[in-house]
């Protein structure tokens, strides 16, 4: 019998039953008016969590994104951020057509920015250049391969920014994963962040939803920008309910998606393929498909015909994410079905 796994990414996890019980009960109004007292909830959970003053339910990662890009500058800034970073890559130029800032990019470390990369771009005070006013880093940096930040490159770009009086803000799609990775609590990495966003429908399972966090004027401003882009919901308290159950009982499992991770990343590297997992630190696996001799789309459709769905990286590159729901067994089949796929 042809078994079905899905690794084209942790968007695709199911609301667990702990969930839809409490969105069935959910006690809800209207969080336009800030009288939904489960988005109440949760915002106030999602503050705490992060050590920020306080937090916004926001649609989805990229709306937190982008408010933070608007509330962070004003029209004819640069930002500076990774180049294949999820604000640069996947965010539809939103920086551009809503903030009106413009970008300079840097290639990282395997996504990792240094304070030395970043103080080079920096601009000086030239009339004939836009001021650098925000910093963006991602953490974990899902085209890397999930790869998080070190504390201490945290710590010494924050220093940096506030030296240079420049904002800091964190596409922290993946936070929660890259704080069970270097086994701290998350406020211990968003300490050294203006602000952060982080999605509750990722690995924390919840089926909608992202929260941005930072200081109560940040998240007032936020708030307001919010409405404009037709963010403002009303009884949000049902989709919200879901992510207090995710923030209460879903970070700490995140390791066994990790391990399922190295698990195939170890089985990935004996198949003489030039791949090192090493570079696998959370849940993400990015494998290079040239010395396989087939492309990209060749290896996806090879493996949908045996059930399994991946996601395209490039023309060479595909990636796989563990997640809740996909379990030990899931993984040995994927094992066993990518190897015969690498040697037919």
């Amino acid at each position: 019998m042809l078994r079905f796994v899905d690794l084209r990414s942790d968007t695709v996890t199911m609301p667990t039953p702990q969930m839809r019980e409490a969105m069935y009960r959910a006690e809800v109004g209207d969080d336009v008016y800030g009288e939904d007292p489960t988005v109440r909830e949760l915002e106030e959970l999602g503050a705490r969590m992060t050590g920020k003053e306080a937090s916004l339910f926001v649609t989805s990662g990229t709306m937190g994104n982008q408010l933070a890009i608007l509330a962070h500058t004003q029209r004819g800034d640069e930002i500076i951020c990774e180049s294949d970073s999820h604000i640069f890559f996947y965010e539809v130029g939103g920086i551009a057509a809503l903030a009106g800032v413009q970008a300079r990019t840097i290639p990282g470390n395997h996504g990792v920015l240094t304070p030395e990369l970043i103080s080079a771009a920096i601009r000086p005070r030239d009339i004939h250049q836009p001021p650098t006013s925000l910093i963006c880093l991602e953490n974990t940096h899902n085209r890397a391969g999930g790869v998080s930040y070190p504390i201490e490159v945290l710590s010494s770009i924050y220093t940096l920014c506030k030296n240079n009086n420049i904002q800091l803000h964190t596409d922290g799609a993946r936070i929660f994963n890259a704080a069970v990775r270097n086994q701290v609590s998350v406020d211990k990495l968003t300490c050294y962040t203006d602000s952060v966003m982080f999605c509750l429908s990722k690995g924390l399972c919840a089926p909608v939803g992202s929260l941005l966090a930072g200081s109560q004027e940040f998240i007032e401003k936020c708030r307001r920008y919010r409405k404009m882009l037709g963010g403002g919901m009303r009884q949000a308290g049902i989709i919200a309910a879901a992510g207090i159950v995710a923030l209460n009982s879903m970070v700490e499992r995140l390791n066994e998606d990790h391990d399922n991770a190295r698990l195939l990343a170890n089985a990935i590297a004996n198949m003489d393929i030039g791949f090192n997992p090493n570079a696998v630190q959370t849940n993400i696996v990015v494998v290079d498909t040239t010395t396989i001799g087939k492309t990209a789309a060749e290896l996806a459709a090879r493996l949908a015909d045996q059930g399994i769905k991946i996601s395209q990286f490039g023309d060479y590159k595909i990636r796989m994410v563990t997640h809740h729901g996909i379990t030990g067994d899931d993984i040995e089949y994927t094992i066993n079905t990518l190897a015969s796929t690498v040697k037919g």
